[in-house]
């Protein structure tokens, strides 16, 4: 039995992996400070023997006893609504704390996985982006707490990996939905269920032609465990390459969730970008991993668990 460290494992995609990973028959120790995260997304995981929780901040050293096979860091926040609410924390949990996690898995000579993003293309010239697009990104704008400390995390973990030969792994994580988002989140799919659950206007920020590309959890989850268990070190993207515009996406909510809601546009916010599609052909090619969800059962199940919540 190989033991996993995940942190951000109470959050929105950490939650997923923690029970994916138990099912395939790890030990899983899940690390979160709740900031963003919730104890609700692990509460079906809290009785069983092989599943540990700890409330811990990154940002100061984590001490863990016995062996530590893998180390999976999706511990950020996450949400356009965070960037202005705690810019420097993230900063932080993105530079001090993936200091921190790549530290312990050289003290246990374990494999570590960084959740990048695809926020490190930021406004992207080219179109699909690819691993060797360098990116556009903003240094002092109100996004750059999350693109540029990502960036940095990514940086981090290659110099760690030149200097104590430790085995890495980098993910970018394109749009990714399902179950456990947080109902405020403040993200599109959070933000246009909900309105549409509760009969409201679907906020579109700017003409809503903006693209992306929506990956389900599931196969995320997927594609990261695919990715750590393969032998490719370099950066790998992560995410569905079907793009549509955020008023096609809106649209899709009204119609899956049979609501009778209408569209509002308003101001876009700044360094919002205009296309973002992955190009997955290393992905394919390296993990033979794909997307298999499609948007339609993906916003079905996202859409039924937000009912749920909301009843």
């Amino acid at each position: 039995m190989k033991t996993a460290v995940v942190t951000g494992g109470a959050g929105f995609i950490g939650s997923h992996l923690c029970e994916v990973l138990i099912e395939k028959g790890n030990r899983v120790i899940c690390v979160d400070n709740l900031v963003t995260g919730s104890k609700l997304n692990i509460s079906h995981l809290l009785k069983r023997k092989s599943f540990r929780f700890v409330k811990h901040d990154i940002t100061k050293p984590l001490k863990v006893k016995g062996q530590v096979d893998r180390i999976f860091n999706l511990a950020s926040p996450a949400s356009p609504k965070d960037f202005s609410r705690i810019p420097v924390e993230i900063m932080m949990t993105n530079s001090l704390g993936t200091k921190n996690m790549l530290d312990l898995a050289v003290e246990k000579k374990a494999m570590f996985l960084e959740t990048s993003t695809s926020e490190v293309y930021g406004q992207p010239l080219e179109h699909p982006q690819k691993e060797t697009y360098l990116g556009n990104v903003n240094t002092i704008g109100e996004r750059s707490c999350y693109d540029e400390s990502k960036r940095f995390a990514e940086a981090l973990v290659y110099s760690y990996a030149r200097k104590t030969g430790i085995e890495t792994r980098t993910a970018r994580i394109f749009n990714t939905y399902g179950p456990r988002m947080g109902l405020d989140d403040g993200r599109v799919t959070p933000n246009f269920i909900m309105q549409a659950l509760e009969g409201k206007l679907l906020t579109i920020y700017g003409n809503g032609k903006q693209t992306r590309s929506f990956c389900f959890v599931t196969d995320m989850v997927a594609g990261l465990i695919a990715l750590m268990e393969s032998d490719y070190s370099k950066p790998v993207n992560l995410g569905n390459p079907h793009e549509m515009t955020v008023k096609e996406f809106a649209e899709a909510v009204l119609k899956i969730s049979k609501s009778k809601s209408s569209l509002s546009f308003t101001k876009l916010p700044e360094d919002d970008p205009a296309r973002r599609k992955p190009d997955i052909s290393l992905a394919k090619k390296k993990l033979g991993w794909a997307p298999k969800v499609g948007l339609e059962e993906g916003l079905a199940k996202t859409i039924e668990w937000f009912k749920q919540q909301n009843s």
